[in-house]
């Protein structure tokens, strides 16, 4: 799944030497950090986050067919060498379940 992803990202970036894909083992999930030039970023994302979902899609497919889970985040490294996951974080689990307010 590795060699898929950089595959994939190394296609879309203008500065393909600078995408490296980083496997991190985490509670029975393969997350796979992609690190690349700032300026290509927003090619790997694609409007509305159409083309990074459409990779996530792919890899979810592949991994499953060999019975894994993973997937991957964007990480951008911040100031002073610390890591964040880029905007395109999926959030769709952080929201409230539909409830009923009073």
């Amino acid at each position: 799944m590795q060699a898929f992803l950089d595959f994939v990202v190394k296609g879309l970036v203008n500065h393909p030497e600078a995408v490296t894909v980083t496997e991190v083992p985490k509670e029975g999930m393969t997350i796979y950090e992609v690190r690349m030039h700032p300026d290509d970023v927003g090619k790997v994302i694609g409007r509305q986050g159409i083309t990074i979902n459409a990779i996530r899609s792919l890899l979810l497919a592949g991994s499953a067919k060999r019975g894994l889970r993973c997937t991957m985040e964007i990480v951008e490294d911040g100031p002073g060498g610390e890591r964040k996951p880029s905007r395109d974080r999926d959030r769709s689990n952080d929201r409230e379940p539909n409830v009923e307010r009073e």
